[in-house]
């Protein structure tokens, strides 16, 4: 490599790393302004709060100091915190793969064929808009233990987002490709794995996506009653015993993991995606 060329591509490497650190450190800047403007506003309206003259107690107990800097460091002190993620996230894991397991079969079945669609779409709309909590009482009779009637729950909550964004994958499938496939002798399977799936991936993971958001959502309030770990419940128990500080903390930790989970979620739907930005 002679001399200019070898100038050439130093030059190009330092703009490119120069690109990477700017774009880095913007990103970073907006996260951590996002923080806290967030935390400017918790703080703001905990001490609009304690105006309020029979509530002087509030901000030392729900402010963001009492939460960061108290609670939080007290709930992994003790390894609730630990404890309670990895309760919460079995039960959360189990649901959504019932969900994947049941719900992208179905959804590719409403999707190939019409007469499946028309047919499962009143009861599977009424069982969509049907809050997935209203199912508890049902869920903890007719289940053995109350984490499977969580799992069920979260299951039913779900399993909709999957079904409906997988059909839909399926609905925008060009069927010259499976002409084409099937006139090169494919077989099912290999229709499946080879022409279906690679097509629609990216609709599944978008189901996903809303489907942890719902199941997030769902799991919490699940956990108030009748278990014994999770993170529902360390915040129902935080609330009886007036730990306020750990209750914030908690808070804190349900958006935190969700934000997590959400933000790899995107990751994933981004490399299911055919479409590749520059």
């Amino acid at each position: 490599m002679s001399t200019v060329q070898a100038e050439v591509a130093s030059e190009r490497t330092r703009a490119g790393l120069k690109r990477w650190a700017q774009s880095s450190g913007k990103k970073v800047f907006d996260f951590c302004a996002g923080l806290l403007i967030l935390v400017v506003l918790w703080w703001l309206g905990v001490w609009l709060i304690t105006l309020d003259p029979t509530a002087p107690f509030f901000f030392d107990q729900f402010g963001p100091g009492a939460a960061l800097l108290e609670g939080l460091p007290k709930l992994w002190a003790y390894g609730t915190l630990q404890e309670s993620i990895s309760a919460s996230g079995a039960r959360l894991g189990t649901g959504l793969l019932l969900s994947i397991a049941v719900g992208v079969p179905i959804g590719i079945m409403v999707g190939l064929s019409r007469l499946t669609a028309e047919t499962t779409h009143v009861p599977f709309q009424l069982m969509r808009m049907t809050s997935p909590l209203s199912w508890e009482p049902i869920a903890v009779i007719a289940l053995a233990t109350w984490n499977q009637a969580v799992v069920f729950l979260i299951f039913i909550g779900a399993v909709w987002p999957i079904i409906f964004a997988t059909a839909a994958g399926v609905a925008k499938i060009d069927p010259s490709w499976r002409k084409v496939a099937r006139n090169l002798g494919a077989k099912p399977w290999q229709m499946l794995t080879s022409v279906i799936w690679p097509a629609i991936a990216y609709d599944v993971m978008t189901g996903l996506r809303l489907a942890v958001g719902i199941a997030w959502i769902v799991i919490i309030p699940a956990e108030f009653f009748g278990t014994s770990s999770g993170i529902g419940y360390t915040l129902q128990n935080a609330r009886e015993n007036l730990f306020y500080d750990e209750l914030m903390a908690m808070i804190v930790i349900i958006g935190c993991v969700g934000y997590v989970m959400d933000a790899v979620l995107v990751r994933l739907q981004k490399r299911a995606s055919w479409v590749r930005e520059d």
